[in-house]
């Protein structure tokens, strides 16, 4: 008998303490998903207080996103359209472009944004390439046609140069590689960086662009290599671009004299050409300005582009393109390009048809005596103006 007690005691207990344990748990589980509700809950509104802020007024707009709320509205509705970024899930796509637009405009890493906008690192980094694709396939749309000067135009840098497309150079931005590629990509510098070739009009827009290449390639083999991609640069018979002493002054492309002054800081101080070399060098340095002004404005508006990324080096590469996509639209939408104001604040301190195309780029005889014909004319109109 007293066996059998201490049985019905025992399993009594037992059956006792599995009850309260569950209880417990069930106490705990219903404590534990409130909490996450909450914690949900909060970060959602901080993430929406967070982009509100942004989107509050221009100024911050064009602070944080390098872009007023307009401009930005008209991106999110070109990447809805044609860019085919659609919303997934619960994240909407004006709140992709936010984030995208902040890492590259501020160069912020991942574990920054995740304080921000309170999503995970893997959601930040899949929206990032969403929105870095669908910015791509809007390159139709975003980078400018070429448009030749007319013989009407009235800009005195452009005047002169008629029938000309725009400028033409390149620069280097860093980038991370591999350790094996590093001699292929380290500059004269020593820095590793990516030699991009850049194409734009007087407007300081985009017209080709083409990232990419290792620093060890010279000037002539990237631009080589421009011409002959079945969507890269072209040149209609009678036009040409301006490009610096490092490219051959070959037909379409119109190079300065070398071994004369250029440089538009040797002009300074009333320092006057004395014949025609030095005149049209002095007038071909203040046009082909313009792509160094672009480069200049394009690195000073996206952070991401003034140090190297730890994206992958294909990811680097699309960023290039993408960041001169996106300044295009910016320069076409925005009255007032607060990143050329910024630039030239920073600079005053620191001192398709069918046609005919050039397939090629080779000196000859022709193009540098038209250089020469076009040179003197420009120095006897500008004597004739000062009476020389």
């Amino acid at each position: 008998m007293d066996g059998r007690k201490l049985v019905v005691i025992q399993s009594f207990c037992w059956g006792f303490m599995f009850i309260f344990f569950m209880y417990m748990y069930v106490v705990w589980q219903r404590r534990n998903e409130r909490g996450v509700r909450n914690r949900i809950t909060r970060n959602t509104e901080l993430r929406t207080s967070f982009i509100d802020s942004l989107l509050d007024n221009d100024v911050t707009c064009i602070s944080q996103l390098r872009m007023d709320r307009r401009t930005f509205v008209i991106l999110c509705r070109l990447l809805r359209q044609d860019g085919y970024v659609k919303r997934d899930g619960t994240i909407t796509l004006e709140e992709q472009v936010c984030i995208f637009l902040h890492i590259i405009a501020h160069h912020t890493k991942n574990r920054i944004i995740i304080s921000r906008f309170y999503r995970s690192g893997e959601t930040i980094s899949r929206y990032f390439n969403s929105i870095l694709n669908g910015v791509l396939r809007l390159h139709s749309i975003l980078l400018r046609h070429s448009e030749p000067v007319s013989d009407n135009c009235s800009d005195d840098r452009w005047k002169m140069f008629k029938n000309c497309l725009g400028a033409l150079d390149g620069t280097y931005i860093k980038v991370k590689v591999p350790e094996i590629d590093k001699p292929r990509y380290r500059t004269r510098k020593g820095e590793i960086a990516t030699n991009v070739l850049g194409v734009c009009n007087p407007n300081m827009e985009f017209i080709f662009v083409l990232p990419g290449w290792e620093c060890s390639a010279s000037d002539s083999r990237v631009l080589r290599d421009a011409i002959s991609r079945p969507n890269g640069i072209k040149v209609p018979t009678g036009c040409y671009y301006l490009v610096d002493a490092g490219y051959t002054n070959g037909e379409g492309f119109l190079a300065p004299y070398r071994k004369t002054r250029y440089h538009l800081f040797e002009w300074r101080d009333g320092c006057a050409p004395i014949n025609h070399q030095e005149y049209f060098n002095m007038k071909h340095a203040l046009a082909k300005n313009i792509i160094e002004r672009c480069f200049g404005v394009l690195k000073m508006r996206w952070a991401i582009l003034r140090s190297p990324s730890f994206y992958p080096i294909a990811t680097q590469i699309k960023t290039i393109t993408t960041c001169c996509l996106i300044h295009n639209l910016i320069r076409r939408e925005m009255t007032l390009d607060l990143g050329e104001v910024e630039y030239d604040r920073m600079e005053n301190v620191d001192i398709n048809e069918e046609e005919d195309i050039i397939g090629s780029i080779a000196s000859s005889d022709r193009w540098t005596n038209w250089r020469d014909e076009l040179a003197k004319q420009m120095f006897g109109e500008w004597r004739g103006h000062h009476d020389y």
